[in-house]
C-alpha cells in the first residue's frame, strides 16, 4: 500500500510548532514590528494630507503658482520689475483654462507694511486677493472638518472679504492680539508704493483667522486684491498668478502641460508648485520619512535577527532529520526550499495578524478623539491614522528580509555531509 507523502506546508507547521515558545517570539517580533511600522506610516500619511490641504487651500497656495522668471528670488527687492499687467493677466488666464484639469486662475499680490490702531503699530505681510477666487479655494478645507475648524478662530476669515467692501480685511488672531483689535473695529495701514511714496488706507477688520503657524500668526492678514492694488500703486496688477486644479494628484501632468502651453505662446513664465512653495510641509516631510526611515531599519533588523536566531536553532535541533531526509533522496534545494517555506509562513501569518492589529488600533484612535498641539503650532489638531501604501512596501521588505535571513542557516545546513548529519548528536 502505498502512503501518500506529507505536503510542503504539513511539514513546514510541524517544524513550527516544534518549539512553540521560539516560534511565538519570533512571530510576536513579525506581528509587533509590523504594526508598529504601519501604525507610524498612516500617522506620518495623516499629516502629510493635512499640510497638503493647509498650504493648498489653508494658505491659498493653490496647486500651481505662474509667476515671471526670478520673481521667487528678486521680486522683494524689485517688485515692479516681475508685475504682471493686465493684458498679461488676461492672456495666461485664457491658455491655462484651457488645460484639462484647472478650475481656477486668480492674481494676487503680496504687500507689506506697517497696521496701526491710532495707537500703537506693527509690522503686517497681506496676501491681496480676489473675495470670490479665495472662497474657492478655501472650500478644499471642507473635506476635513477638523482642520477647516482648527484654522478659524474668529469670524469667518477670507470669506469675510467682499469686492463690493474694499476696505474689510482679515487678520490673523496673533495680530489681532498685539492690535487690540476686534470684529467691526477699523484701524489704518501703511504702505511704500512700487514707485517708493508713502500710500495709506482706513481698514475695517471684517474677520480673524488662525495661520496655524506660530511664527506667522502675529503679522499675517488678507484684503481684497483691489486694496493691495491701491496701497501699491498697481492699478490692473499682480505679483503671480494662482492655479487650482480640480485634483492635486494631476499636479506634475497640469505643470507639464501649461509649461508647453506658454512655451508655444511665447511666454517666458516660471510654474511652482504649491510643495515647493511650502518650505514647512516640505522640511516637516524631510523629518517624518527621516524618522519612519530609521524606525524601518530597527524593526528589519530585529525580524532579520529573529528569523535566523529561530532558523538557526531549528537546523541545530533537526540536523539528524536533515541528514535522514538528504539520505532518503531530498535534495540539497529541498532542504533549503523546506526552512524558508517555514519562515515564509511564519512570515505571512505574523504580517496578516500584524495588519489585524494595526486595524484595530487605527480604528480606536480615530474614535478616541484625541488631539494635541504640534511645535510651532497654535491650534489643537487630531490625532489621526491613515491608510498609507508604504503598509505593502513593508510587508514585502519584511518578507525579503525574512526569507533572505532563514536562507542562510539552511543552505549552511543543507550542505553538510549525510554521514555527519546522521551522526550528528
Amino acid at each position: 500500500m502505498k502512503h501518500k507523502q506529507p505536503s510542503l506546508l504539513m511539514l513546514a507547521l510541524r517544524g513550527l510548532t516544534r518549539n512553540r515558545r521560539r516560534s511565538l517570539v519570533t512571530f510576536l517580533a513579525i506581528v509587533l514590528g509590523y504594526a508598529g511600522i504601519s501604525l507610524f506610516a498612516g500617522y506620518t500619511h495623516n499629516i502629510y494630507r493635512g499640510l497638503e490641504l493647509q498650504a493648498i487651500h489653508g494658505e491659498l497656495l493653490g496647486h500651481l503658482t505662474i509667476q515671471k522668471p526670478g520673481m521667487s528670488r528678486e521680486g522683494k527687492l524689485d517688485p515692479e520689475r516681475y508685475m504682471l499687467d493686465g493684458d498679461d493677466i488676461e492672456r495666461i488666464r485664457a491658455i491655462a483654462l484651457e488645460s484639462q484639469h484647472v478650475q481656477l486662475v486668480a492674481p494676487r499680490m503680496t504687500i507689506s507694511g506697517l497696521m496701526s490702531n491710532g495707537r500703537v503699530s506693527t509690522i503686517f505681510v497681506a496676501e491681496g486677493v480676489q473675495p470670490e477666487a479665495a472662497k474657492q479655494l478655501r472650500m478644499g478645507l471642507s473635506v476635513v472638518p477638523a482642520l477647516a475648524e482648527s484654522r478659524n478662530v474668529a469670524g469667518s476669515g477670507v470669506e469675510t472679504l467682499d469686492t463690493e467692501k474694499r476696505d474689510t480685511v482679515a487678520i490673523a488672531n496673533g495680530l489681532a492680539g498685539l492690535m487690540k483689535l476686534g470684529l467691526g473695529d477699523t484701524g489704518a495701514v501703511l504702505v511704500n508704493t512700487l514707485g517708493g511714496q508713502a500710500n495709506a488706507s482706513d481698514i475695517v477688520v471684517g474677520g480673524i483667522f488662525n495661520t496655524g503657524n506660530a511664527s506667522t500668526n502675529d503679522l499675517a492678514a488678507f484684503m481684497p486684491l483691489e486694496l493691495a492694488r491701491y496701497l501699491y500703486d498697481a492699478e490692473g496688477r499682480a505679483d503671480r498668478l494662482t492655479v487650482l486644479l480640480d485634483d492635486a494628484g494631476s499636479t506634475a501632468v497640469t505643470r507639464a502641460d501649461l509649461d508647453r502651453r506658454f512655451a508655444e505662446a511665447g511666454l517666458d513664465l516660471e510654474i511652482q508648485s504649491w510643495d515647493e512653495l511650502s518650505s514647512f510641509y516640505r522640511q516637516v516631510r524631510q523629518m517624518f520619512d527621516m524618522i519612519f526611515g530609521f524606525i524601518f531599519l530597527i524593526v528589519l533588523t530585529v525580524v532579520a535577527m529573529s528569523v535566523i536566531n529561530s532558523m538557526g536553532m531549528a537546523v541545530v535541533e533537526r540536523t539528524r532529520e536533515i541528514g535522514t531526509l538528504r539520505a532518503i533522496g531530498l535534495r540539497q534545494r529541498g532542504v533549503t526550499r523546506l526552512f524558508a517555506f517555514e519562515a515564509g509562513l511564519l512570515l505571512v501569518i505574523g504580517c496578516g495578524v500584524g495588519f489585524a492589529v494595526t486595524m484595530a488600533v487605527r480604528a480606536i484612535v480615530n474614535s478616541a478623539g484625541i488631539s494635541y498641539v504640534p511645535p510651532n503650532q497654535v491650534a489643537a489638531v487630531p490625532l489621526l491614522i491613515d491608510m498609507d501604501e508604504r503598509m505593502i512596501g513593508a510587508a514585502v521588505a519584511l518578507a525579503v528580509v525574512g526569507l533572505l535571513s532563514a536562507w542562510i542557516p539552511a543552505r549552511r545546513a543543507a550542505r553538510q555531509p549525510i554521514i555527519d548529519a546522521l551522526g550528528h548528536v
